[in-house]
């Protein structure tokens, strides 16, 4: 059983990132430009909004981080979404999601131009990447490929079961999967809250990627010998041993799984860091203007 390094690999790419931004300056070039806006005070929002601005530093990129308290109304954030469309300084620009209930999340997100929607959310986005034309990548899904990647994981003719099937990694992620691409070219099935015989479906897998958020779903007798499983949950439960007062919690059953499996992915320190990384990614990619010129 290897263990996949999400942490090291995300390092790793954050390094290479900085040179090519380092290389981009030396030629005249601009610094790619990130701005975030947070609406709240969400924990995880918190946490995962920090983490962006920290990994902006570390890729040498410029970052904006824009707040506003949870009683703003739909049409001023609609509105600052409308400035940082036009505002040629930015490059590319994420709004946080949850947002609260009264403000329409399918709303802002198709509100933001496709061209800077660096978390790949945006239907043209979504579109482009079910036709296999280049687009922004929804990151999780993105940062799990290039895992693959990186430790030379095969999976052309592989059977690959996904778990879930949210529009932020089920369904990104099985379409990535099925692409004439290396990583990709593999036989997807997607399973789901009404899928019949999912331990049955998960034993046939020889990767399953588990996006469901339901801690410690995927049990040993569910996956079989020399498998590949990517864990993508992150579920908060109660730990009084912690400082924090809770511990991250994945979907995989770790310490039962992990044994019969040739890679895997722990919790956190797996697919978590890739998540931040390929948004630095995106955001480099916006502002060489490569996918949209």
């Amino acid at each position: 059983m290897q263990l996949i390094d999400g942490k090291a690999v995300a390092t790793q790419i954050k390094k290479e990132i900085a040179e090519e931004v380092e290389r981009i300056i030396a030629e005249g070039g601009k610094r790619p430009h990130l701005a975030a806006i947070l609406v709240g005070h969400d924990g995880g929002s918190e946490t995962y909004v920090a983490n962006k601005v920290k990994s902006c530093e570390e890729c040498g990129f410029t970052s904006t981080l824009i707040r506003y308290e949870a009683d703003i109304t739909e049409e001023e954030l609609l509105k600052k979404v409308e400035e940082l469309n036009n505002d040629p300084e930015v490059d590319g620009f994420i709004v946080q999601l949850p947002l609260p209930r009264h403000i329409d999340e399918q709303k802002v997100t198709e509100a933001i131009d496709y061209r800077k929607d660096v978390d790949g959310f945006h239907p043209i986005n979504v579109g482009r990447l079910s036709i296999g034309l280049p687009c922004f990548l929804s990151a999780t899904p993105n940062g799990i490929m290039e895992l693959l990647a990186r430790y030379n994981i095969d999976t052309k003719g592989k059977k690959c079961v996904v778990l879930g099937r949210s529009n932020i990694v089920g369904k990104p992620m099985a379409n990535l999967m099925m692409q004439k691409s290396t990583p990709g070219d593999a036989t997807v099935t997607v399973c789901h809250s009404h899928t019949e015989n999912i331990a049955e479906e998960c034993r046939q897998a020889d990767i399953i990627i588990a996006a469901l958020g339901q801690p410690h779903f995927v049990k040993a007798d569910m996956v079989k010998e020399g498998a590949v499983v990517i864990d993508v949950g992150t579920t908060r439960v109660p730990d009084p041993t912690r400082k924090s007062g809770f511990r991250l919690c994945g979907d995989v059953d770790f310490e039962n799984v992990a044994p019969k499996c040739s890679y895997i992915t722990p919790v956190p320190g797996g697919v978590g860091p890739m998540t931040i990384v390929s948004l630095m990614k995106n955001t480099l990619l916006a502002g060489k203007r490569e996918i949209y010129k």
